[in-house]
């Protein structure tokens, strides 16, 4: 009786232990998160887990008794079908590639992943484990979109360029094909970045690749290879043919373009080298598609050129200046220059503003509208702006130190040199170094300066704390609000010499800049009027009130030295 009643012990004890068993089985089955479908040796369906339902729409009892090769693609059934063959003879098979049929009527690709289920040494059943790759096909398109295109703009980029052109080159070209480079280069972009900040220019790109767009042919393709660079190839295109595109980007550009209902005009300067006849390399045509650039640039820039050998001296000229101009400062080449702000009504001059002139062993006496833009593009600014300050500071000292009368003394300031954060502390530290009065030190901001409100304020009050004397340079060239002038501490607004050019000619300009002189007044500001160069102009400038005038009429920008024996002795 204890044998009969231990030996059905052992029967529950293993029956118990294969439930068990088989119960964790069909959970790791049933609650994989990855579809699973049991097949029999006929490749009918048996089971599918609840994952099936999830990836696929189908529940159990659609799926139950079917053929597995109803839901495959038909061209890929006979691949299938032999590696399920393989899998019940006992092989484990990955496969990718698969596309499973969805409820809604669509392929997915998947990926699958083949389990034989032996029972006594014999396959009887084969579990398919797939996996939708469908999500990940479509990462990996948007990874690949990525990477050959602008995510600003939607354009091809370089590595596009360099793909395209590796392509189209590979074989030998018919001696009448060709491919013209077209390089266009925004002109003047920093002042768009300067005065609506990184967001505001963004769109202003997206809107010059909408148009270049709207002009480029069939067989055109375009690339942003930079901030503010664009290429277009053209294939096949004659110089006839590339002129009157060029001439068609040109004159759309003409016409405005728009920003929260503001109206901005942007100029491009244009470059053009063909393949193969300036050359069979990539990166040769885009070198000498630039030199074009450049040339057309110190030629007025809004305009084309072709490259020509010619441009070659040229372009290695502005490599070797900035090279010259980063070692001006230790080989003592800089000296400034000081040109003097008259009083209209009383003749008397008391303040200059400090100009920059650059006399170098190579290239000689090299023109500030030739080397502050090459300063600037080049981050050297920032060191040369620092040793003007230091240089102008030192010699407010020394004549402050012999008792000459006291002078005030502006110095440009570069929009990239003010928005350092630090650069309030450094005119501190150097007004303190050199123990000069404060406000003989005059810090000279562009308008565009005045559109980043935050840190502009900021650093503004901090020199105004200090005690230096702050003035707006250029004033009515810019895209600044006149509602930030009764914001900022300003002590002195300039009238930009474009509008007292033609003064006395243009009545236009004479309403400017008796505005901007009547609104400095109520403002309590004073106003300095440059480019003054005929006694008409300060005719006009006394009968508005106009505080100062600076200009050739009055005396070019002169050397310390003579500033010492004309004005202060």
């Amino acid at each position: 009786m204890k044998n009969i009643q231990s030996n059905t012990e052992m029967i529950m004890a293993e029956r118990a232990k294969r439930i068990e068993i088989e119960q964790k089985y069909m959970s790791v089955i049933e609650h994989n998160l990855d579809p699973i479908f049991t097949i029999q040796k006929d490749f009918k369906i048996i089971y599918a887990n609840n994952a099936v339902h999830t990836t696929f729409g189908y529940r159990q009892k659609e799926l139950t008794g079917r053929s597995i090769f109803n839901f495959i693609e038909d061209d890929k059934n006979k691949d299938f079908e032999m590696y399920l063959r393989m899998a019940f003879l006992g092989e484990a098979i990955e496969l990718e590639g698969i596309s499973f049929f969805h409820k809604k009527g669509q392929y997915l690709p998947s990926y699958m992943k083949t389990i034989p289920v032996a029972i006594m040494g014999e396959v009887q059943e084969v579990h398919l484990i797939l996996r939708d790759t469908s999500v990940q096909s479509k990462n990996n398109e948007r990874l690949l979109f990525l990477s050959f295109h602008d995510q600003l703009t939607g354009l091809w980029n370089r590595r596009a360029l360099k793909e395209h052109f590796d392509g189209d080159t590979k074989y030998p070209l018919c001696k009448d094909e060709n491919i013209s480079f077209v390089h266009l280069d925004l002109d003047r972009f920093k002042t768009i970045n300067d005065s609506l900040g990184r967001n505001g220019a963004d769109e202003i790109l997206k809107k010059v690749a909408e148009r270049i767009k709207t002009v480029c042919p069939k067989n055109g393709s375009i690339y942003r290879t930079g901030g503010d660079e664009f290429i277009v190839c053209l294939r096949n295109y004659s110089i006839e043919q590339t002129e009157k595109f060029v001439q068609k980007i040109l004159s759309d550009f003409s016409k405005p373009f728009y920003f929260e209902h503001q109206e901005y005009f942007i100029s491009s300067s244009i470059g053009i080298a063909v393949f193969p006849d300036d050359g069979t390399g990539l990166e040769e045509l885009l070198q000498k598609s630039e030199q074009a650039v450049q040339y057309v640039k110190e030629r007025g820039r809004a305009h084309y050129r072709f490259f020509q050998e010619e441009m070659n001296s040229s372009f290695s000229d502005v490599a070797l200046m900035e090279a010259h101009l980063r070692r001006a400062i230790e080989f003592d080449e800089f000296e400034i220059h000081y040109q003097p702000q008259v009083n209209l009504k009383t003749g008397q001059i008391d303040s200059f503003e400090a100009l920059l002139r650059w006399n170098n062993r190579k290239f000689g006496f090299v023109s500030p509208a030739q080397f502050i833009p090459m300063a600037e593009e080049s981050g050297f600014i920032h060191s040369m702006g620092d040793w003007v300050m230091d240089q102008v500071c030192k010699q407010l000292k020394e004549w402050q130190g012999k008792n000459f009368r006291p002078v005030r003394i502006a110095v440009n300031i570069s929009p990239k040199q003010f928005r350092e954060g630090s650069f309030a502390q450094k005119v501190n530290f150097l007004i303190e170094k050199y123990g000069i009065h404060p406000s003989s030190f005059e810090v000279e901001i562009t308008e565009s300066a005045l559109m980043h409100m935050g840190d502009t304020l900021s650093t503004l009050e901090s020199l105004k704390e200090t005690g230096v004397t702050i003035s707006v340079d250029d004033f009515g060239t810019g895209y600044s609000s006149l509602s930030y002038l009764k914001q900022y501490p300003i002590d002195i607004i300039k009238i930009d010499r474009s509008f007292i050019k033609d003064i006395e000619m243009d009545q236009k300009n004479e309403a400017i800049a008796k505005t901007i002189i009547n609104l400095a007044h109520n403002l309590g500001m004073e106003v300095i009027a440059e480019g003054v160069e005929r006694e008409l102009q300060v005719k006009i400038l006394l009968e508005a009130n106009c505080h100062k005038a600076q200009g050739f009429l009055f005396s070019k920008a002169i050397p310390a030295t003579e500033v010492v024996k004309k004005y202060l002795v």
